[in-house]
């Protein structure tokens, strides 16, 4: 695999987590501000970790529906590169806060059949960013961070016309696996790199984008 694969660690809570990341040279760092995720920061506390980030390492801030005022709040705090929309955020939604916050977006579609493929298309045209996602469970009560992957065959022969990202259940047993298959050239993990629930774990995230990379 090429060394160029451009990894993001999710759902980063520890400063320990954080520094691990960079170390390892993760691309993009994420920062979940979904309340129902195991991995949820209050403002404040995102910001404390995203203060000493290095420059060239992009901070992500995932929210779910968020309403103008929480994304006001947040990137008035959060010093944020990018806003991570994982909800069911509607093609206008993306470009209404393109509009008003001036930072890129990167829109997450979840995935379960070709049903949900245009969807992506759709997005494709207004988002900065795609995150290809496994469609989570129906009785899950949050719309990604499940270890579940989806068939990759579905997007295995797709591209568009933005950048996009690979995620869904991905650990380092399997990050190659699903490059190959999907050509992805970027990837996102959360879960796959934890000892528990919000917890990362150095090795497993050395050991990840070792394994994206290799």
């Amino acid at each position: 695999m090429p060394e160029d694969i451009r990894v993001k660690i999710c759902g980063l809570k520890r400063p320990e987590d954080v520094a691990a990341s960079v170390n390892a040279c993760a691309s993009y760092l994420g920062f979940n501000f979904f309340p129902k995720s195991p991995r949820y920061l209050e403002i404040p506390d995102a910001a404390a970790l995203a203060v000493d980030v290095p420059e060239g390492v992009a901070k992500v801030a995932l929210t779910v529906d968020a309403d103008d005022a929480l994304l006001d709040a947040l990137t008035g705090q959060v010093p944020i590169d990018i806003l991570q929309l994982h909800g069911s955020e509607t093609p206008e939604r993306v470009l209404a806060v393109k509009s008003r916050y001036g930072v890129p977006v990167m829109k997450v579609v979840g995935v379960a059949t070709k049903d949900d493929l245009p969807l992506l298309d759709a997005h494709s045209r207004v988002a900065d960013q795609l995150l290809v996602d496994a469609k989570p469970p129906p009785d899950a009560d949050r719309p990604g961070g499940n270890a579940v992957a989806f068939d990759w065959n579905l997007i295995a022969s797709r591209r568009w016309s933005v950048p996009w990202m690979l995620a869904g259940g991905l650990t380092s047993e399997n990050v190659a696996e699903g490059i190959a298959l999907t050509g992805a050239k970027q990837v996102d993990v959360a879960s796959g790199v934890e000892k528990a629930p919000g917890i990362k774990d150095a090795k497993m995230i050395a050991d990840f984008i070792a394994a994206a990379r290799k």
